[in-house]
């Protein structure tokens, strides 16, 4: 198993790519990307296996951060609806 950081220019901006196409792009029924989804597209796509310990580095590496949504249902503060299922979400830090 090789490090997520071992990856090289070219094969990051491939990850990024999809990343940015979303989870259903990549053959998942939903829109929640998790680490788990992340490491099985780089294994798959790429030939690289990842730890997900890893794949967190990688992903904060390339302007990504993990979360873990709150329950689902839960309103957070103004009045946001955060209706996510599922353990760790990762969604990118793009700045307008």
């Amino acid at each position: 198993m090789l490090p997520a950081a071992s990856l090289m220019s070219g094969q990051l901006r491939v990850l990024e790519a999809v990343l940015d196409a979303g989870p259903a792009a990549a053959g998942w029924s939903d829109q929640c990307w998790t680490l788990a989804k992340i490491a099985e597209v780089v294994r798959r796509r790429l030939g690289v296996e990842c730890t997900l310990a890893g794949m967190d580095l990688l992903l904060r590496r390339i302007g990504w951060s993990v979360q873990v949504p709150l329950p689902q249902g839960h309103r957070a503060r103004g009045g946001e609806d955060r209706r996510l299922a599922g353990r760790a979400v990762a969604r990118h830090k793009r700045t307008v």
